[in-house]
């Protein structure tokens, strides 16, 4: 306890100066030329005395004539407004049934750890979102791009639950800034949890915390400005805010594959589990895993369907191809087992779940249903084949398949977004491969997967240095002997009473 108490003065310090450098370094955007309205004609500038009654009424008619009205914003729509609150909550459901999902699948002795992280996912970034995390990744370009000026919504500064929200310039969506700032903190909050899963049951808590601090700040913020604000040649869109850049409907490349390749990362960091047999260990509550999975698939309604930002036709065709890349994916990770082994298992279906869902996420408004149907199928049998066959024979500890289902399903879904989107989307709004007969929108798809991948897993191991320097991260082994219920948290989340 003493050691804990010197050192958590230390946390705070070095999670302060983080926030200070990246507002120092990023914050001094461009200053931007005043709008000042075009100069009235030399012929408007003459007093009425010196026109003559009929050039002044010509003069008249051309000014009506030729002055564009100027773009107004729409009022908002209850009922998008209403969708969109309504999947901002059950994108943050998604995080209480994650930490089941995980909790369920990790050892009795580390089930309360699992579920504290999830929860301190929730709370920390939560604020952050609200002081500069929603300006990194929404606001105006600095730094060439990387990401937006933390500065420009501090605080929430000017984000009114009045106004509509402008994804471009002079156009407008039908919900309030509050409610898309709102619905985007649900994304953030989540996106680090998914990491939880691949060092489970071995790192200090206060090391998890500064490291989401850090990770939210530097590598997901960035990340999401490129890809959902447009920027890096990644993301871009047209007048009406219609995807004409690399496609990710709903997060595969700023969710999944980001997350994925942290948690690659951050596993091999830490190194393997002391005390796990050669074999691996079984969940401790898979009933509490299936259950997780539940809650996971009923808010990726809200995840994917949310993501066409008001209750339009293209919520609907994400709601259905959600559920039918779910289900099938389920269907086949289950055969692929009962092939392989025998019988299929429980914990093999909701895997597949969970990857049939992972991987349509970037495509779900993009696809119809038969490409849906190919995505969650190919990705059970991808994301199969990395979690049984390449983690063993490369023996990276990855605890729950972090990598193997997330960063592997994200990948495999941003290239078939490449591959099935259909016309009105991405480069030229000529859609994927099997429109145009093209690989440019592919190309550009592997662009935004290799860029993210690069720089989430080099930065991810910069901030783990730096906090192994600074604080260690790993409990130590008597401490993961005993688990990180009683270690890091005070009680164990079963009594024997």
């Amino acid at each position: 306890m003493k050691e804990l108490r010197v050192r958590w003065p230390i946390l705070v310090i070095f999670g302060a100066l983080c926030l200070i450098a990246v507002g120092v370094s990023l914050g001094t955007a461009g200053a931007q030329e005043p709008i000042t309205e075009a100069a009235a004609p030399a012929e408007m500038a003459a007093p009425a005395e010196m026109a003559a009654p009929a050039e002044m009424a010509a003069l008249a008619e051309m000014a009506t004539t030729d002055a564009a009205p100027a773009p107004t914003p729409p009022p908002l729509n209850s009922g998008d407004q209403a969708w969109m609150l309504a999947s901002s909550a059950l994108v943050l459901f998604m995080t209480p049934g994650l930490a089941f999902f995980y909790g369920g699948l990790v050892r009795r002795k580390n089930v309360l750890s699992v579920l504290m992280q999830c929860f301190l996912c929730m709370c920390i970034v939560s604020v952050l979102w609200v002081v500069v995390g929603f300006s990194m990744a929404f606001g105006s370009d600095v730094a060439g791009g990387f990401c937006g000026n933390p500065l420009e919504y501090f605080m929430l500064k000017d984000i009114t639950t009045t106004d509509p929200w402008s994804p471009v310039l002079n156009f407008w969506l039908p919900i309030s800034e509050q409610v898309f700032m709102v619905f985007q903190m649900m994304f953030a909050i989540i996106t680090p949890g998914l990491i939880i899963g691949a060092f489970a049951e071995r790192m200090k808590f206060s090391s998890f915390a500064l490291f989401l601090v850090a990770w939210i700040l530097l590598v997901y913020c960035p990340i999401c400005h490129w890809v959902w604000y447009g920027a890096m040649g990644i993301g871009a869109f047209d007048e009406s805010a219609v995807p004409i850049g690399a496609l990710d409907f709903a997060g595969g490349t700023v969710v999944h594959i980001n997350a994925g390749i942290a948690a690659l990362v951050t596993c091999i960091v830490l190194g393997k589990r002391a005390d796990v047999p050669k074999g691996g260990v079984p969940p401790h509550n898979l009933p509490f895993a299936v259950l997780g999975a539940g809650i996971l698939w009923f808010g990726w309604f809200g995840f994917n369907g949310g993501s066409a930002l008001g209750a339009t036709p293209q919520a609907v065709q994400a709601f259905v191809t959600t559920q039918v890349a779910a289900a099938c994916a389920g269907l086949v990770w289950s055969l692929i087992e009962w092939l392989m082994h025998g019988r299929p298992t429980m914990l093999g279906m909701i895997t597949g779940a969970v990857a049939g869902l992972v991987a349509i996420t970037p495509a779900a408004g993009f696809v119809e249903v038969g490409p849906a149907l190919i995505i969650g199928g190919v990705a059970s049998i991808i994301c199969f084949f990395f979690v049984a066959l390449v983690k063993p024979m490369v023996g990276y500890d990855d605890a729950l398949d972090v990598f193997g289902v997330h960063g592997i399903g994200g990948v495999w879904g941003a290239i078939a977004t490449g591959i099935f989107a259909t016309p009105g989307f991405g480069i030229n709004k000529a859609g994927g491969l099997m429109y145009t007969g093209e690989l440019g929108q592919v190309l550009l798809q592997l662009k935004a997967i290799g860029m993210t991948v690069v720089y989430s897993g080099l930065v991810t191991f910069v901030i783990l240095m730096v906090i192994k320097v600074v604080l260690g991260l790993r409990t130590s082994q008597d401490g993961e002997l005993a688990g990180l219920d009683v270690t890091d948290h005070a009680l164990p989340a079963y009594s024997d009473h």
